[in-house]
């Protein structure tokens, strides 16, 4: 058998480190023939460690299997969904790299109850957690007390919000599911809203139809590769009229943009080397000549085109400019949707730095 690593242990430490995990001292005096406290486990060896590891490096042994995650809904299952979505994301640091892999599993239009226990045995099969949303408070509380039974970790994702409902208003809940025949039919004017927004907000992609640009909420400025599109299909699939305008050197801008109302613009901005590594990889999966790709990704004119939004932001103090660096779309778009509404309201804003 080959020996180990003296370098590889000290990674899967300062791993063990950066994730929080408890360190196993033991195994890892057997490993180094040393203490914690020796001058192999130093803070001069640790700060020898790449910042990025493979993920074939796992501790012998630590590599925890895959965990399964049972969501089930007797509707669309997009409460369920979005809420393990969200709360997983307080985990990344240990799903990032897949030292805790999890597989999650959504069973959604679930109303029969032989097919709620065949789902449950199959949860305690796989070892799963089984979070639900179901309307029917009896369906809820039979799953309750079968996840008993069979030793199923089990959450009920709505009652808690439901229950504190009903308090507040003092009345029970009806008890039927959304898109059940007991409720109103889907096609509501929030339905067709919507839907005239995704259209709208489509054809206005790219600088596309400027002499609509009255026409949209809200309307996005930046240079290429700033999230324009993702960011405006978001905030349109949520009721809102977006276009997006791009950013181009040698490229005026629509007059269009400079008449309508100032406060539905936003500016988008991004660190330069995120900017480059984004175009490097979207200039390979277009597979475009070389010197294409090097005037579209080279940091020089990455450098060029963010220094010239700048300085037209700056020529206009009335657009915010929103740093997407690091942001998911949800995050970006909260603050655009929140800055929005607080301008068409009139809010004051509270003191903060231009750029968000």
């Amino acid at each position: 058998m080959p020996k180990e690593s003296s370098k590889l242990n000290r990674w899967s430490m300062a791993r063990s480190i950066r994730s929080g995990r408890p360190l196993r001292w033991s195994a890892f005096r057997k490993k180094v023939g040393a203490s914690p406290s020796s001058s192999s486990l130093s803070s001069s060896n640790v700060d020898e460690i790449p910042p990025s590891i493979s993920d074939d490096f796992e501790d012998s042994g630590e590599l925890a299997a895959g965990k399964a995650i049972y969501m089930v809904s007797d509707g669309t299952g997009w409460t369920a969904e979005h809420s393990v979505s969200a709360a997983l994301g307080q985990f990344e640091y240990c799903l990032h790299n897949r030292r805790r892999p999890v597989n999650t599993h959504l069973f959604s239009g679930v109303q029969d109850m032989d097919r709620l226990m065949e789902i449950i045995k199959q949860a305690g099969t796989e070892g799963a957690l089984l979070l639900y949303t179901l309307a029917d408070p009896l369906a809820a509380k039979a799953v309750e007390q079968a996840c008993k039974i069979w030793g199923v970790p089990s959450t009920d994702i709505l009652r808690p919000t439901t229950e504190a409902i009903a308090s507040h208003f003092g009345v029970a809940p009806s008890g039927i599911p959304r898109g059940a025949p007991g409720r109103k039919s889907p096609i509501t004017e929030e339905f067709l809203r919507r839907n005239e927004a995704v259209a709208f907000t489509i054809k206005q992609d790219d600088g596309a139809r400027p002499q609509n640009l009255n026409r949209a909420q809200i309307v996005l400025v930046g240079v290429s590769r700033t999230g324009k599109t993702p960011l405006s299909i978001y905030l349109a699939q949520k009721g809102y009229k977006v276009a997006n305008v791009p950013m181009v050197i040698g490229s005026e801008l629509p007059k269009t943009l400079f008449e309508i109302d100032q406060e539905k613009v936003f500016g988008l901005t991004i660190n330069p080397a995120v900017l480059q590594s984004i175009r490097n990889a979207r200039t390979k999966s277009l597979k475009l000549e070389s010197e294409m790709r090097n005037n579209y990704s080279e940091m020089d004119h990455v450098r060029k085109e963010l220094e010239y939004a700048n300085r037209i932001f700056m020529q206009n103090p009335e657009w915010p400019v929103i740093d997407i660096t690091g942001r998911a779309i949800e995050e970006t778009a909260a603050i655009v949707v929140r800055m929005y509404h607080d301008r068409k309201q009139k809010c004051a804003l509270p003191c903060i730095s231009k750029q968000y």
